[in-house]
């Protein structure tokens, strides 16, 4: 039986360099001799104003010049008649506060009531056929078509694809919408 003793130093060094070899990756040696990417560019910069932002208007209250915003009298719709002289149309004039409708106001998802049936959607402000991008989940009827919204005044409009007139809405609340679809249904937007 031979002992570790009588191994020669040199089959030592020769099992020890071939442990060594089998470590080395040729895919380490290529990281160390790529270059760097370039760094990038500084943004441009300007000059940083500011200016005092007027105080915050709550929906339906005074406006801050004292005044209350009103609706137009006889605003056309795109079917070259007038609003007011519309009978579903004037109705559902009558029960909305006449306040503006921010685009703003309506980013977001909504629960959608119309037909007797609830369902979903969101609007969002990215530009789209017939204004801004819309997407309904589970809606019925005309509510089902809808892929547009676009404020006009003080009204909703929900658009198709196509940018047809689906349904106007007018502000009832401050998380509310009534109207009707352009089949006649009633149509509720609400948070």
């Amino acid at each position: 039986m031979m002992g570790i003793s009588s191994i020669k130093p040199i089959t030592v060094l020769l099992v020890a360099g071939v442990a060594l070899a089998g470590c080395q990756s040729s895919r380490i040696g290529a990281l160390q001799t790529q270059s760097q990417p370039a760094p990038l560019t500084p943004a441009p910069s300007g000059t940083v104003t500011s200016n005092q932002l007027p105080p915050p208007v709550q929906p339906g209250n005074q406006q801050p010049n004292g005044n209350f915003p009103t609706a137009p009298e006889n605003e056309a719709n795109p079917n070259g008649t007038d609003v007011a002289s519309a009978d579903s149309q004037s109705s559902i004039q009558n029960v909305s506060t006449n306040a503006p409708v921010t685009k703003e106001a309506l980013v977001g998802a909504w629960k959608v009531s119309t037909g007797g049936s609830s369902c979903q959607m969101f609007m969002a402000l990215t530009k789209w056929t017939g204004g801004f991008r819309a997407a309904s989940r589970g809606c019925p009827g005309d509510a089902a078509s809808v892929s547009a919204w676009n404020v006009s005044g003080n009204k909703v409009v929900l658009s198709d694809t196509n940018g047809n007139q689906v349904a106007t809405l007018f502000q009832s609340g401050p998380t509310q919408y009534n109207g009707q679809t352009s089949g006649g249904s009633a149509i509720s937007l609400s948070r």
